[in-house]
């Protein structure tokens, strides 16, 4: 199953509500909404950990000196509490591979060419990263830089030998992989590019006789398409085009984005800082704790500053961020209240044993 595709169908629709921006932002909160429950598990766990801290740590500092029974106790510790210290981790194990498809989503080639200019707020193109380069299409000539990558479009007109009326419509298989520079891109020199027969969804017969094929080609960096014919020549269609370096330009629109992502991040962290304001935590735990929160974010923005990232996937950080802070504010109230329902019921059974004892006294 191609879930690239999938996702991008998912999109798709979603866009219908108002436009692929809003697609994204109603795909992060189906994703996370369905995560919920894991939410939850994570939030309890965490707030369990902090409550067993203090006895951990006594068991820690008991047995430093003999690790394997530590370890030993440490297990029957959290086998009598019914603690599994790897259940906050769990759900972070589970979005790792959800992110890395709607990264590999956005990245591609098929959104780009169905979605990439789609304009949400400020953001002017949602396939847009901190440096790009625009060329401009259909002029004949490929603005290119030296290490830009192609692709071809879903469909080519292909001409066969004997018939006058062209294929129209022919679908190209995997169009980001259809399309092959010949040799080095060398910006300013000429450019050879390739394509397998194989990859044109025909019958055998009907590759055997292929003249050539009008295909348009996408440079993915640049966003530029160029409408190119490819003459077939020792089993492959060949096309040669011009090409020109182009320069490149900073989006300040994207970097407003990242810096969004960093105070949300920020946020999200206070809020789960917050759930644990009251728990018996280590002063060297907390410091290190802190310490983390304020470098996380300047971390992960400097790497998204450095690494070409989509406008898209920082609108799904961002909106994964804002939910992430309104699940914890949630979860916690739940978890307060769940606590409270205990106490007061710990408190009803007290109330009931003394009463039960003085009546026996009275007796």
């Amino acid at each position: 199953m191609d879930f690239t595709t999938l996702t991008i169908d998912v999109l798709k629709a979603l866009s219908i509500v108002g436009g692929y921006g809003i697609g994204i932002i109603l795909l992060t909160i189906i994703v996370r909404a369905l995560m919920w429950p894991l939410g939850v598990s994570q939030q309890r766990s965490m707030r369990t950990m902090q409550m067993l801290q203090p006895k951990m740590k006594a068991i820690q500092e008991r047995y430093k000196s003999n690790p394997q029974v530590m370890q030993q106790k440490m297990m029957e510790f959290y086998k009598e509490h019914k603690f599994n210290p790897m259940a906050g981790c769990f759900p972070l194990l589970i979005q790792m591979p959800i992110f890395i498809l709607l990264y590999s989503t956005l990245m591609s080639p098929q959104f780009i060419s169905m979605a990439g200019d789609s304009q949400f707020l400020f953001i002017k193109r949602l396939d847009a990263t901190m440096k790009t380069s625009a060329g401009i299409s259909n002029d004949g000539v490929f603005g290119v830089s030296r290490y830009d990558s192609f692709m071809a479009g879903k469909t080519a007109k292909v001409f066969l030998k004997g018939i006058d009326e062209p294929l129209e419509n022919v679908k190209i298989e995997k169009p980001n992989k259809a399309v092959e520079v010949q040799g080095e891109l060398n910006p300013g020199e000429p450019v050879d590019f390739k394509v397998s027969l194989d990859s044109l969804n025909l019958k055998f017969s009907q590759l055997d006789q292929i003249e050539k094929a009008e295909i348009a080609v996408t440079d993915v960096n640049t966003k530029e398409v160029e409408n190119m014919t490819f003459d077939r020549k020792e089993g492959l269609l060949v096309s040669t085009i011009p090409t020109k370096e182009v320069k490149t330009s900073f989006h300040w629109d994207v970097f407003a984005l990242l810096i969004l992502f960093m105070v949300t991040m920020v946020l999200s962290q206070k809020a789960m800082m917050a759930m644990n304001k009251n728990a018996n935590q280590d002063p060297a735990q907390a410091a290190m704790q802190k310490s983390m929160n304020t470098f996380m974010p300047l971390m992960l923005g400097f790497t998204f500053f450095i690494i070409p990232i989509p406008a898209g996937v920082l609108l799904y950080l961002v909106a994964s961020n804002c939910f992430q802070v309104l699940q914890t504010v949630i979860i916690n109230k739940q978890l307060e209240a769940e606590d409270a329902a205990k106490e007061n019921k710990i408190s009803d059974i007290d109330v009931a044993n003394a009463k039960q004892i003085k009546d026996k006294n009275i007796e």
